[in-house]
């Protein structure tokens, strides 16, 4: 029994390797927020140093306290410091540059990282374990507000976002447009494929207290269809 436990274990840490910080008070003062972008963690892309946020490449609102992007860089850490993060999910298997588990560690945000190996078509195998635990956690609101991304924020997140859109009973043709908004030239038919088949039974017992609201689906040009 003990040996059993053991393995499941083992194979949980093989699929998400979680790193813990110290929680810290999401809503800060504005006084603190201003001490915390004077400081050297927090640094500024402008020119003249004229204190412009600049989000990551690809960012966008997937719905409330959930976001996607590309891999975040320093010039970003203000912005994001901007959404309040919980938690991060990393999709990418290299080791987490120590700059990034610097700002993770002085805000107080939890990172899930995911090890999805980039492949290109069609050699492709995407791991549907890995999408379906990182689903668990995207699902899990005190997880929010939540970033996730990988390399450029548009095949493994768009594959991971996909899947959420159909837990959120959205129909194929709008899960592909939003795919493809993202991936636009590089949108790749295994991607697509993968989230046609992904089989979501399994997940439809978790709540979803976030999950979108027509107007917010309106205003964005999507929509979804019920079964």
């Amino acid at each position: 029994m003990k040996f059993e436990e053991q393995s499941l274990k083992q194979q949980s840490e093989q699929i998400c390797k979680t790193v813990e910080v110290d929680v810290i008070d999401h809503h800060r003062t504005a006084s603190s927020l201003v001490e915390l972008e004077a400081s050297e963690d927090c640094e500024r892309d402008g020119p003249d140093g004229d204190g412009l946020y600049i989000p990551p490449l690809n960012f966008s609102m997937v719905d409330n306290g959930i976001f996607r992007s590309d891999f975040p860089n320093s010039a970003n850490f203000s912005f994001l410091q901007t959404l309040g993060l919980r938690s991060i999910i990393c999709l990418c298997p290299e080791p987490y540059p120590e700059h990034n588990m610097e700002f993770l560690k002085s805000n107080g945000i939890r990172l899930y990282q995911f090890g999805i190996e980039s492949y290109k078509e069609p050699f492709v195998n995407i791991p549907d374990d890995m999408i379906r635990e990182a689903l668990k956690v995207v699902l899990d609101d005190r997880n929010h507000p939540i970033l996730i991304h990988c390399k450029r924020g548009k095949h493994r997140t768009g594959c991971l976002v996909g899947c959420l859109r159909k837990l959120q009973r959205w129909c194929l043709t709008s899960v592909f447009d939003e795919y493809q908004r993202f991936a636009a030239a590089k949108a790749r038919i295994s991607d697509q494929r993968f989230m046609e088949l992904f089989d979501i039974s399994d997940l439809r017992h978790l709540p979803m207290s976030f999950a979108c609201s027509k107007r917010f689906l309106w205003w964005f040009g999507w929509h979804s269809l019920d079964d």
